[in-house]
């Protein structure tokens, strides 16, 4: 048989699985092998033109000077349906099983052999190989996505039992809002945010820094009792998009609480409505402000005497504390300002706070409030009976003014 024989049988037997780059070089090789005018017998043998040879001779130099460093290109070996067959053809009871132990609706079911165990995909295949299948965790995890499940957390989405008159309190604060401003009223939402350890602690969210260089932190959030906490209580300007923030050191207490709207009073409310003759403030149901809080309304009849003022409140219903607009207008915006920021001290706080500001335009103020605010004050029921409040007709427990005392003695 002579070379060019041999060269058409070897093409005509691997033209039908070669792809274009495979033939190419294919053909180089052989032109290489031929040494001089290899390139025209091949192209003569097969009908590849010498330009494609030529390219696969230049393409074969460059691997053995720099080889490739991507995977070949997959394709297919076997013919189809060889090789083989899936495990869960082989087991014909897998994949019900395995359903049976990750589906949502067996949690808690006194057979589920996880029950009380996180479902890993190790624990899943000791599981399954209890029930006499043969796999291990990989193949575990396969199945599950062929399945479409995936790894999920926990979504907050359950605001506990809904009191049947949720809605009306929300159209009732609302319309009391438009009112005040129509008006030019004050209108502020009031409410604590989330206590921080002050010190070097991990912080939410990621910031910039150079490539292998994070800021270092403690590993464990142990408090440092030296350093204490710092608690935000914040005042929002809901008309304004403005707001005021006092970081207390002590405990979140109706006084503590009274008190920042004081001075959001003192710093900005007063020289914004000097006109004022009404104070709306919009509050959680619980916590340091909340509706059956005896301090609160004390500390609130101080205030309206201070002010010469009355202090209209409207408490959101019990489970609703994120429809506060403070929450989503005002907080959020300062977590944001200082993700991935330990805070170290309490001036790193109010900085930080002080500095937040939005497209919208909104701006705050902060200032440290180092003064002492003791848990557990009393308010007897004379003192109680002190307080000068007139309870509104639609839900008087969570809809009330507070009028100064002077007008209740005249």
């Amino acid at each position: 048989m002579t070379a060019d024989e041999q060269v058409q049988r070897k093409y005509a037997a691997l033209r039908p699985v070669l792809d274009e780059r495979a033939l190419r070089l294919w053909a180089a090789v052989e032109a290489e092998a031929y040494g001089r005018g290899g390139t025209t017998f091949v192209a003569a043998a097969t009908g590849v033109t010498r330009k494609r040879i030529a390219a696969g001779r230049a393409e074969l130099r460059g691997l053995a000077t720099a080889p490739p460093t991507e995977r070949p290109q997959r394709q297919r070996i076997r013919r189809t349906g060889g090789g083989r067959k899936p495990l869960a053809q082989r087991d014909p009871t897998l994949l019900a099983d395995l359903e049976a132990l990750v589906d949502p609706a067996t949690r808690g079911h006194p057979e589920t052999p996880l029950r009380w165990t996180c479902k890993s995909t190790a624990k899943l295949a000791a599981a399954l190989g209890e029930r006499g299948h043969r796999i291990d965790a990989r193949t575990v995890a396969h199945l599950l996505k062929e399945q479409h499940y995936s790894l999920q957390a926990n979504q907050k989405t359950l605001e506990g039992t809904t009191h049947p008159d949720r809605d009306a309190q929300f159209g009732h604060i609302n319309a009391q809002a438009a009112v005040f401003q129509q008006r030019g009223q004050p209108v502020i939402s009031v409410d604590t945010k989330k206590k921080e350890l002050i010190g070097a602690f991990k912080q939410g969210g990621r910031e910039w820094q150079p490539v292998g260089c994070p800021v270092p932190v403690q590993v464990h959030d142990f408090p440092d009792h030296e350093l204490g906490k710092g608690i935000p209580y914040g005042v929002y300007d809901v008309a304004a998009n403005q707001g005021w923030v006092s970081v207390g050191t002590d405990h979140d207490t109706p006084a503590f609480a009274v008190q920042t709207i004081r001075t959001w009073w003192q710093r900005m409310g007063h020289a914004r409505y000097p006109q004022a003759d009404h104070l709306l403030v919009m509050a959680d149901g619980g916590g340091s402000n909340g509706s059956r809080a005896r301090l609160w309304k004390l500390e609130l009849q101080r205030l309206a005497d201070d002010l010469g003022i009355p202090i209209s409140v409207c408490h959101f219903p019990p489970g609703t504390s994120k429809w506060n607009k403070i929450e989503h207008r005002m907080f959020c915006h300062i977590t944001e300002n200082w993700r991935g920021r330990p805070l170290v001290s309490h001036e790193v706080i109010v900085n930080l706070i002080g500095s937040t500001t939005t497209q919208a335009g909104l701006t705050i103020d902060a200032a440290l409030d180092a003064a002492r605010y003791p848990r557990g004050v009393r308010v007897a029921d004379a003192e109680l009976e002190q307080v000068n409040i007139q309870p509104a007709r639609f839900h008087g427990e969570w809809n009330y003014t507070i009028a100064p005392r002077t007008a209740m003695n005249e």
